[in-house]
């Protein structure tokens, strides 16, 4: 007996973009990341959680985290110069 079986996924009818935009922790001096929720629930226990394992990889990581604490709205402009000034990069996340 044979067993086909049907690959649901549509053909791609746009190119991907290779997402290039990245931050070398490890080679950084002072490595410290800026973790942003947006607002949904458990958007911030998420990223409370995803810095705690970041920081088990690399102990000298310094995290910051962020609430906008509405999901609707942009993130404040004084939160976005806060987030940027105090981390090399910035992570940004929404949970459901």
């Amino acid at each position: 007996m044979m067993v086909d079986f049907h690959d649901p996924r549509g053909a791609i009818g746009t190119p991907i973009d290779a997402y290039e935009l990245r931050v070398d922790l490890r080679g950084h001096n002072d490595p410290s990341l800026a973790l942003l929720a947006n607002g949904f629930p458990d958007s911030q226990t998420f990223l409370e959680l995803l810095g705690e394992v970041m920081q088990e990889q690399l102990p000298s990581l310094r995290v910051a985290h962020f609430n906008k604490g509405n999901a609707s709205i942009p993130a404040p402009a004084e939160m976005l110069e806060e987030a940027t000034r105090v981390g090399v990069g910035v992570v940004a996340a929404y949970g459901h």
